[in-house]
């Protein structure tokens, strides 16, 4: 449940638009119906005021498409304006359910495929929004997170590109090692922790789940 006095005492930065990827459209009309209900129904601001002109809206999303050619390539297109709004791009780079046509074989998109059109969404979008954010469940590249030997540093450059890109803020869950936000320090970063997540799915799923320490090892693979 939202802090509805914290709320009250906030101006938003502008009027908020989800950008909803196909990889994660369920999670995106999930948070779009949230917010309805919590704007409508839940929560009401002054409607005259200009400083929260845009903050009750019918629909939170922002239509675009990604449109991809027979050769393989794509570009991304909006539908709509992006001028001056608050974005949150949503995508999940791990979810290989999504295909594509490509000189007549079906492909599934993989994480590269994923984090390209993402890349295509804010470039139609940057320099026209007053603010990008991206929230992204599974951070790409995560494991690539320091280098041994010759191999590249993926998920640094990720995170650079992004910033150059002109990513305000960058929203990940369990990093497998925050540090790498050292690549971009002036742009801000959250990994949130879904350790209780994860305790509440299993304590709610597996009926002969017994927690004590007769029953129950936690192990821990490496220190991500």
């Amino acid at each position: 449940m939202p802090d509805f006095q914290k709320l009250d005492t906030t101006i938003p930065v502008a009027p908020l638009k989800l950008v909803v990827m196909d990889s994660a459209r369920e999670l995106g009309d999930s948070i779009n119906k949230d917010l309805i209900d919590i704007r409508k129904h839940k929560h009401h601001m002054p409607k005259d005021e200009i400083t929260f002109k845009g903050y009750l809206q019918e629909d939170y999303r922002l239509k675009f498409s990604t449109d991809r050619f027979d050769s393989g390539e794509a570009k991304a297109t909006l539908l709509e304006s992006a001028r001056g709004q608050d974005i949150y791009l949503i995508t999940d780079v791990m979810n290989h359910s999504i295909s594509y046509q490509m000189y007549g074989f079906t492909n599934y998109k993989s994480p590269d495929d994923h984090y390209q059109d993402m890349k295509r969404v804010i470039g139609a979008i940057a320099g026209i929004a007053k603010r990008i954010n991206i929230i992204m469940p599974f951070m790409y590249e995560s494991r690539q997170h320091k280098r041994s030997g010759r191999e590249s540093l993926d998920c640094a450059v990720m995170i650079r590109e992004l910033k150059d890109m002109g990513i305000a803020n960058f929203i990940t869950f369990d990093a497998h090692d925050p540090r790498v936000a050292n690549s971009a320090p002036l742009g801000g970063f959250d990994s949130f922790l879904a350790s209780y997540q994860f305790l509440k799915a299993l304590l709610y799923n597996i009926d002969d789940l017994i927690v004590d320490k007769e029953h129950l090892t936690v192990i821990s693979p490496d220190e991500g």
